[in-house]
């Protein structure tokens, strides 16, 4: 299994959007979508703002990877759904990364968003 490097770990963690383009089932990937990216530990996560209905999110799961570029690193990702136990921490660090935008923080950190989160694996 391929792992994030702590640079890697620390430029896309620190970078204050992350573009997303999940692949399509015929391999290609589509556009890419801007979205918020927090890091836990050496793990890092993204959630849909529009919760499980948002179109980038739907593809994401369908397919299980992604291609992404934030803070000088593009890679391409597998896509999975982390466990329950990291939710509070995923919280926290929208919260503590994203506070001075607390009208949208909020919506992140609500049930439907939660329920659309998604950890970032390197391939």
């Amino acid at each position: 299994m391929t792992t994030w490097t702590p640079d890697e770990l620390s430029a896309v963690g620190d970078a204050g959007e992350l573009h997303i383009a999940p692949a399509r089932t015929d391999g290609s990937f589509r556009r890419p979508t801007t979205i918020w990216v927090v890091r836990v530990g050496d793990e890092l996560y993204v959630r849909s703002y529009h919760g499980p209905d948002g179109g980038w999110y739907r593809q994401a799961l369908r397919s299980g990877r992604a291609r992404i570029d934030a803070g000088g690193v593009e890679r391409e990702v597998s896509l999975t759904e982390p466990t329950d136990d990291v939710d509070a921490s995923i919280d926290d660090a929208y919260r503590t990364k994203y506070g001075r935008y607390s009208s949208y923080v909020a919506p992140m950190i609500a049930p439907p968003a939660v329920a659309a989160t998604l950890r970032l694996e390197p391939r």
